[in-house]
């Protein structure tokens, strides 16, 4: 049997402050987290500075895998650049390895040759950022019919056009691959897998959304269990981190016990 590499992204208990998340991981076992720049009252957005964060991973024993994430990363403009900026010097500050980049996802850019254009510009003006920093890209292809990248394959593409491989590398999102209904997997590309089920039997494929993923169990529409297993025996070696965002899922008194429900679930069928 195949061990998962579990980690855990901060949205999987959104509602714990920061050094009782990284208590809850440790709990698990899991020796990998996800901070986020997107949870109000929460770490980072209240103000919590990155030493700070620093100091509670490294008390917990912990690595920081990522920063999660910078926004509408494809649209480049004087906005941006400040804002990756800014979440570059606090990953550097925080210890975390690498940082998240989420595209538009609002229906705008999305024409064929608008989108390779506008990916290419951004990694262009995001590499040297990152490589003065040592500050990993991970490249997330969101799988809604109106998001600007849809396509891990293009997103391969662009970072291998730029020899960019050691700079960016792909986020395998189990949600997102299944929507975006690609096949192609890009495992030597991948960087960081996220993982979160669904389960609602009365959604369509076309109409789930963030509000729809579980933690995945017996129920999962997205064969997590499968699309991780392929991702191993095809060589990937980094971490698969739990993101669900149902508020279901934020709500249980007991998040440890359903995350190591989840964890048995997965690692019994890998």
């Amino acid at each position: 049997m195949t061990s998962i590499r579990f980690a855990l992204n901060h949205m999987a208990a959104p509602s714990l402050a920061i050094d009782d998340f990284f208590a809850l991981t440790k709990s698990l076992g899991i020796r990998e987290v996800e901070i986020r720049n997107d949870l109000s009252g929460n770490a980072i957005l209240d103000g919590t500075k990155p030493e700070a964060i620093k100091q509670a991973a490294e008390s917990h024993g912990l690595t920081i895998i990522s920063i999660n994430a910078l926004q509408r990363f494809n649209e480049w403009n004087e906005t941006r650049a400040r804002e990756a900026q800014e979440l570059i010097d606090y990953a550097s500050a925080c210890g975390a390895k690498a940082l998240v980049f989420v595209p538009k996802n609002d229906g705008t850019g999305c024409a064929d040759g608008e989108r390779q254009a506008n990916l290419r510009q951004s990694l262009t003006a995001l590499k040297p950022m990152l490589d003065r920093a040592g500050i990993i890209g991970l490249v997330e292809p969101l799988g809604f019919e109106i998001c600007s990248l849809r396509s891990k394959t293009e997103a391969a593409e662009a970072i291998k056009e730029l020899g960019a491989q050691s700079t960016f590398k792909l986020v395998h999102d189990t949600f997102h691959h299944h929507l975006a209904g690609e096949a192609a997997t890009f495992p030597e590309l991948a960087g960081l897998v996220h993982i979160s089920g669904v389960s609602d039997t009365a959604v369509s494929v076309a109409d789930m959304r963030d509000s729809h993923r579980v933690l995945v169990d017996g129920d999962d529409r997205l064969d997590n269990a499968g699309q991780i297993k392929a991702l191993l025996q095809a060589g990937y070696k980094g971490p698969f981190s739990f993101e669900p965002f149902a508020a279901e899922v934020h709500a249980v008194k007991d998040p440890a016990g359903a995350l190591r429900a989840s964890m048995d679930y997965l690692t019994a069928r890998v």
